[in-house]
């Protein structure tokens, strides 16, 4: 990639983990309308459900997070939290089939692991209790390493927990005192060896694009992430939308990496990785070859939720939990309040805390699955997609935002190949995937919206 590339194409666009994008949902959306789009999904596919719970708590406030999170409180505020979260499941549960199974639970934040052990076996015990699961469901967890001591990686698996995330950024100290950001309690070698010898699969979670990160600082992170041999490796690039978290502008502060160098980081991380022999998956992620999600992406078979990558198997609508927490069922999203006193003053009330959401016509949800198609498989077969929704396939074109002559000058740049029946992104040029993406996107044409740059 070539300077001329990344000034031409880092621009802001949307990052696609929902299409369409978060910022386009709309307070027209109701409470009733998600009980009636729970309704709805028990009749629409995929069958197979995902749990999210959203913990919102947080010790210490990171200075790059983009996350709905807020300082930690007192323990009766956070058993208050806990118990709203529960009654808020028992609104839920009875809307749901239960002769559909559970293939996804995901706790996220904030800081998941900020809570007692104890509480997390007793959420999970909630849900399981109540539904039944595929065979070998994903039931996964946000670390935060720094707080977390031996008794408590131990007792994980002992929740039900079978993959843990940890959240460590870097392993360079300067950068994360820079971004405010605890290094791990307990060597990250010691941590991924104990999950191993109890079935519990690793991502190490990596975001670079920090202040002070430079190509020589990460590539000696990335060297020991590949020495400690994770299931997953991931390098989030970092968004900076000071407008979301003002937080975000001590970061301008310390000096944020240019463009060029921010995807030299990438660039060298991702050579490294491929090398060790990880296999790259999407956007950000690097998996062994065994892993179930190269075997989706051979087969092109990929697919993302608001849980992240994930195959046909583990595949599921998901119903979110707690404040903030984003549902996303088949034709729709539901987002819950963000204000912490408001959802536990709906859920007291035997409210759904719905604040806002969006409902996709059948234009919208085609454009949905051209783009998550393009996003996790880098490649698009009309025909398959014409199939899919039993339209013809220029019918399909016609129902986007297809541009023969913007692809032409994507294909001039080296970054795709397209022909009449397929668009395919070149291996070299996968981080512009968002960029082309955008190209594709009718609701881009007229919108005051904010994004974070593609690079």
């Amino acid at each position: 990639m070539n300077q001329e590339l990344l000034n031409k194409y880092s621009v802001p666009v949307p990052r696609y983990t929902s299409y369409p994008p978060a910022n386009f949902f709309h307070e027209g959306f109701t409470e009733e309308s998600y009980r009636q789009a729970i309704l709805e999904s028990n009749r629409q596919e995929p069958r197979a459900i995902s749990f999210y719970i959203h913990i919102p708590f947080c010790s210490q406030m990171c200075y790059y997070c983009g996350c709905n999170a807020i300082r930690m409180r007192d323990r009766k505020t956070v058993r208050h939290y806990i118990d709203a979260v529960k009654k808020e499941m028992q609104l839920v549960f009875p809307l749901i089939s239960h002769d559909r199974k559970v293939s996804q639970i995901h706790y996220g934040g904030g800081t998941p692991t900020s809570l007692p052990i104890e509480i997390l076996k007793e959420l999970n015990g909630q849900i399981l209790n109540e539904f039944d699961c595929i065979e070998q469901p994903e039931i996964a967890i946000e670390c935060h390493p720094g707080y977390l001591k031996e008794e408590y990686w131990e007792a994980l698996p002992e929740a039900g927990f079978n993959r843990v995330s940890l959240g460590i950024q870097d392993f360079n100290e300067e950068v994360l005192k820079a971004v405010r950001r605890k290094p791990s309690f307990l060597p990250v070698e010691e941590i991924v060896s104990r999950m191993r010898e109890k079935d519990i699969s690793v991502n190490l979670d990596f975001i670079y694009g920090l202040p002070l990160q430079s190509v020589e600082s990460f590539t000696e992170t990335i060297r020991r992430a590949i020495t400690i041999r994770p299931n997953r490796i991931v390098t989030f690039s970092y968004a900076h939308v000071p407008w979301v978290n003002p937080l975000q502008k001590k970061l301008e502060e310390a000096g944020l990496p240019t463009t060029d160098q921010k995807e030299a980081l990438f660039t060298h991380a991702s050579a490294l990785l491929r090398e060790a022999g990880y296999q790259s998956i999407g956007l950000d992620h690097f998996v062994l070859p065994e892993d179930e999600l190269y075997h989706a992406v051979k087969e092109k078979a990929l697919h993302r939720n608001f849980q992240g990558y994930c195959t046909r198997r583990t595949t599921g609508q998901v119903y979110a939990f707690g404040v903030t927490g984003i549902s996303q069922l088949a034709h729709s999203y539901s987002q819950n309040t963000k204000d912490f006193d408001t959802y536990l003053r709906q859920i007291e009330e035997g409210r759904l805390p719905v604040s806002k959401g969006y409902l996709l016509d059948p234009q919208e949800q085609i454009t949905g699955r051209v783009i998550e198609t393009l996003m996790c498989n880098y490649h698009i077969d009309w025909q398959e997609i014409a199939a899919y929704f039993h339209r013809p396939a220029e019918e399909i074109k016609q129902t986007i935002r297809y541009d023969e002559a913007a692809l032409a000058a994507f294909a001039r740049d080296g970054l795709i190949t397209f022909d009449e029946n397929h668009l395919q992104m070149l291996p070299e040029a996968t981080p512009f995937v968002r960029n082309v993406a955008a190209s594709l996107d009718p609701l881009l044409l007229h919108t005051d919206k904010k994004f974070s740059k593609s690079i």
